[in-house]
């Protein structure tokens, strides 16, 4: 038997059946109808329309982006590359990291059998979880995600950006003792 997918209480059942917002609106929250929270035309705030933007970006075939690894410490960029549809962490996975054989959970095949799993589908179709990172679109309507991350920084674009070189000279000087 299929059961629905539960997803924070609420039946996920807008993405099966199809629609073309699976975002949850806030339009009708009591935040919003006191005029704290602002949403566009289709009840989805600002935060909300993003993420669904980003998702069908990342989600065009033939897109292409473009990665840059720039070094935390002198600024210059270290691996430049083209990136045919999206950078995927390896923390995501097509299968569940768990699945049992009691009663209750979601069914999935793996390999053709059978298996039953707590672990719920991201809105993206993976499961597991991407490495932290931000995203925004600058006011040229160009795609930006930004990976902060030790001595590399990860910067992924849809369009190319200008990179400024950055040099630094340190010098070591030891003073004479009197």
């Amino acid at each position: 038997m299929k059961r629905p997918l539960i997803l924070c209480g609420l039946p996920l059942l807008v993405l099966l059946a199809g629609c073309s917002s699976p975002v949850q609106s806030v339009s009708g929250t009591r935040m919003a109808v006191a005029g704290k929270i602002k949403t566009n035309s289709s009840g989805l705030t600002v935060e909300q329309q993003n993420i669904q933007d980003r998702n069908q970006m990342d989600n065009q075939p033939g897109s292409i982006k473009h990665l840059y690894v720039i070094s935390a410490y002198s600024g210059q960029v270290l691996i430049y590359s083209t990136v045919r549809g999206k950078v995927t962490s390896s923390g995501k996975r097509l299968t569940p990291d768990r699945i049992n054989n009691e009663s209750g959970g979601f069914e999935i095949k793996i390999g053709g059998n059978e298996f039953l799993t707590n672990e719920i589908l991201g809105e993206d179709g993976t499961y597991g979880s991407s490495i932290p990172y931000i995203f925004w679109w600058d006011s040229k309507g160009i795609y930006h995600q930004h990976f902060p991350e030790g001595g590399q920084i990860i910067h992924v674009s849809d369009q190319p950006i200008a990179i400024k070189g950055v040099i630094i000279n340190m010098e070591v000087s030891v003073k004479d003792s009197p």
